[in-house]
């Protein structure tokens, strides 16, 4: 989760609502020019720069122009579209199918894109225009970028209609206070949690489609896909890694991480067993962290509302999460509790971070805590955010994880990063050029309290 002082969030260019005159908002346009110089932060011949606003700011008017312009060229595209639908029903012999392919040709010749393109634009005006008119709103005040609408359109028009009065507001808030990256994940996050009621059925009825396509590639190869559960896929793809990591560690070894995960999938499936890998490499199982409402596990009704999550999947069905819970191998299990507050730490006994620290640390961001990325936590650093060499401890309200690219960053980029005291951990990162951003962790840490006794204060009973 990331926020900027109310201004640009997630890294995506953010204004206050700008006083649009109503004609702009609708299908006729003034004078661009004339209406674009009458707002103070945009100036058509000046040096933003020499006006005292850096490049940067130069971009972010450009971005709030283009999300404006965007908003309009929708509504327009749905005018189109209700032309051609018209046209349709008035001329016999022109069934709606025909009407709409002639015009998705013609959207994307004019434009230069691809049909594939235009289509997908039909549908997105077709649904900010009919369904969803607070996200072009949003859209045409520069509170979001078109991207982010693409995504909103997408991913909300799965749910069901009855559904989407609990999605759209939240989804709305979502795209303006998020960069695009967190924004898609938070959003399915959100899409899925509201349709976990029906998720049970909807993974029966897909789990019978699980099958293994051989797709001819060039040059002598070949893409092999499997279509299995989402938290199976994550268990494969993790145990693959690992292994990959452990081969690579090898003195000699020269192949990338891709063509090690690439060789340690073929030779598990056609050899099974693999005598030639090293004794780190062997042994080597999936780990999938659970995180399982407590109260979930015991009663199907609150499984509706708060579902069972897989890190990187998502919600998955109550009885896939009670079985995981039973006590399989290899499973991190999290019962959550609504409290949170805990700190764990080994101070400066020791730099490298204890491994039931790290996966809590992991587990809490459930990504990268840099602005906007969302590279898997597991596959991040784990970074003190006072350096050990300054002072720094190993401790939860120290640590974060980081991916290498922003782990170098933040170490060597002109970056300063801290973490907010009593925040849960959240991250204030300030860029070189003094813009702070604040990126949130996707979960609070859980706390359990005993009930205290009769002569014992709250204020004695420790957290464990």
């Amino acid at each position: 989760m990331l926020e900027n002082d109310g201004t640009p969030t997630g890294g995506e260019a953010r204004r206050d609502a700008v006083a649009f005159p109503a004609d702009v908002a609708g299908s006729e346009w003034p004078d661009e020019r004339e209406w674009f110089e009458e707002l103070e932060w945009f100036d058509a011949d000046g040096d933003p720069v020499a006006a005292g606003r850096d490049g940067l700011d130069a971009v972010a008017d450009v971005s709030t122009l283009m999300s404006v312009f965007a908003a309009q060229r929708f509504e327009r595209v749905e005018g189109l579209r209700r032309e051609a639908v018209a046209e349709a029903a008035v001329f016999r012999g022109k069934t709606t199918e025909i009407v709409m392919r002639s015009l998705r040709l013609e959207l994307a010749t004019v434009l230069q894109v691809t049909e594939h393109i235009a289509e997908r634009m039909l549908a997105t005006a077709d649904g900010l225009v009919n369904r969803y008119p607070a996200m072009l709103d949003a859209l045409s005040h520069a509170r979001t970028t078109e991207r982010h609408a693409d995504v909103f359109v997408e991913l909300v028009d799965t749910v069901e209609p009855e559904l989407r009065d609990q999605v759209v507001p939240l989804a709305v808030d979502l795209a303006t206070s998020h960069a695009l990256g967190s924004f898609r994940r938070l959003l399915r996050k959100l899409v899925d949690t509201v349709r976990a009621a029906t998720l049970s059925e909807r993974h029966a009825e897909a789990v019978r489609e699980r099958r293994v396509v051989v797709q001819p590639a060039e040059d002598g190869m070949s893409w092999v896909m499997l279509y299995t559960s989402a938290v199976k896929a994550h268990a494969i793809q993790h145990r693959a890694t690992a292994i990959a990591h452990a081969l690579g560690a090898q003195e000699g070894e020269e192949r990338s991480l891709d063509e090690l995960r690439a060789d340690v999938m073929v030779d598990l499936l056609v050899d099974g067993d693999v005598p030639a890998h090293p004794d780190a490499a062997r042994g080597i199982r999936a780990t999938v962290a659970v995180t399982v409402p407590v109260l979930s596990l015991l009663d199907d009704e609150h499984a509706n509302t708060a579902p069972a999550v897989v890190e990187g999947v998502g919600p998955i069905p109550i009885e896939q999460a009670r079985e995981l819970c039973g006590g399989a191998d290899g499973w991190m299990r999290v019962l959550t509790h609504p409290e949170t507050g805990m700190v764990l730490s080994v101070g400066r006994d020791q730099y490298r971070t204890p491994a039931a620290l790290r996966r809590l640390v992991e587990w809490r961001a459930a990504t990268c805590m840099a602005p906007g990325c969302g590279t898997p936590a597991r596959r991040c650093q784990i970074d003190h955010q006072l350096a050990w060499e300054h002072g720094g401890t190993t401790e939860l309200t120290n640590l974060g994880p980081l991916c290498v690219g922003h782990h170098t960053i933040k170490h060597h980029g002109g970056w300063c990063v801290r973490q907010i005291p009593d925040s849960g951990g959240a991250l204030e990162w300030k860029s070189p050029g003094g813009r702070r951003f604040v990126v949130r962790p996707e979960r609070k840490v859980p706390v359990f309290r005993p009930a205290p006794d009769d002569d014992r204060s709250p204020e004695d009973t420790a957290p464990f």
